[in-house]
């Protein structure tokens, strides 16, 4: 009975020991991660701002099946929201403010704990990448908090690798949407053709990218200076394309609604004529041009037609990447002619 008085003595002095170290615990929590995306800032932060791609690289999903994720009408922006349930408990989460491709602030409550603040900021780096910092704090936590947070290891230990796992599966995310892409064989169509503005050159093939790049920035350069309106998309005209001896001759145009004498001697007047072609559609990365070809011409053997080796092949380039950054989104025509 004595020993019984004694170890009843010792559970209490425990019992208020650890009361007494939860009670000095900070009454405020904060927890941050870090992690460079390899993806335009206006990339990364339109998939965070909208809830709905949350699951895909929600790792306390991962972690739980059975979580239960709800969406509302409105997911995007300021004002939008989703909910969860797990384990007969409801958390909710909604964006409070936001500055486009700068920060997202949110609130979150699960069941009855205290509100957490969470805020995100993304850094656009000089190489092309994005540092996203993904951050949640609290303050004023009643006892009760503290308690379960410190008999659970401290809320550093519970949401600390939470947040790199979900940082790590919004990057796999982000690069496997930016990769997709699809090849749409339109079939046989009439191209109008038209005058353009253009410059021309012929280089090696590995060289191609980087004197487009250079080229077409200039022809559109010199249209938009001189308040000439353009009348369709930039496109590449290809004239030779020599494989076996690594060699492409190619001139970059902006189309334009009538002839125009210019005053700059690489920039030239030229009108195409209208012409029969087979029409291919890519929507995604220029990396994926090449099968978008390889589909046009299998296409017209498989249909018998006949590809005008000397005729016009050209890459009209439908989105402009400066204001859609993603290149899922890029939309690129390409048109064989043929007789």
């Amino acid at each position: 009975m004595k020993a019984l008085k004694y170890i009843i003595f010792l559970l209490l002095i425990i019992v208020i020991g650890l009361a007494i170290y939860i009670a000095v615990q900070p009454n405020s929590y904060e927890v941050e991660r870090s992690k460079t995306i390899k993806a335009p800032i206006s990339v990364v932060y339109n998939n965070v701002i909208d809830f709905k791609n949350w699951e895909a690289w929600n790792s306390w999903k991962e972690e739980h099946p059975e979580i239960e994720i709800s969406l509302p009408q409105k997911t995007s922006g300021v004002g939008g929201s989703y909910s969860w349930t797990q384990d007969g408990d409801i958390g909710t989460m909604k964006t409070i403010a936001a500055a486009t491709n700068d920060s997202i602030v949110q609130e979150m409550q699960f069941s009855d704990f205290p509100k957490s603040d969470v805020v995100w900021h993304f850094t656009a780096n000089d190489d092309g990448s994005t540092t996203v910092n993904w951050r949640i704090s609290g303050k004023d936590l009643p006892f009760g908090f503290k308690a379960f947070a410190t008999l659970m290891g401290g809320m550093e230990k519970q949401i600390g690798p939470h947040y790199e796992r979900g940082l790590e599966l919004l990057d796999e995310q982000i690069q496997k949407d930016m990769k997709r892409y699809s090849v749409t064989l339109d079939g046989v169509t009439q191209h109008s053709g038209g005058f353009y503005l253009y410059n021309t050159t012929s280089c090696k093939m590995s060289n191609f990218k980087e004197k487009m790049q250079e080229m077409l920035p200039k022809v559109g350069g010199y249209a938009i200076s001189n308040n000439i309106r353009f009348a369709g998309a930039p496109f590449v005209l290809y004239h030779k394309w020599d494989e076996a001896n690594d060699a492409v001759m190619f001139s970059c145009g902006v189309p334009t609604s009538s002839k125009i004498t210019t005053n700059e001697p690489e920039i030239l007047t030229g009108k195409l004529e209208s012409f029969k072609a087979v029409k291919v559609t890519l929507k995604g990365d220029y990396e994926n041009l090449k099968e978008a070809w390889e589909k046009g011409m299998a296409y017209i053997a498989e249909n018998n037609l006949e590809l005008i080796e000397e005729g016009p092949m050209l890459e009209s380039y439908l989105t402009d990447p400066t204001s859609q950054p993603n290149p899922a989104d890029w939309v690129t025509e390409i048109f064989l002619a043929v007789k």
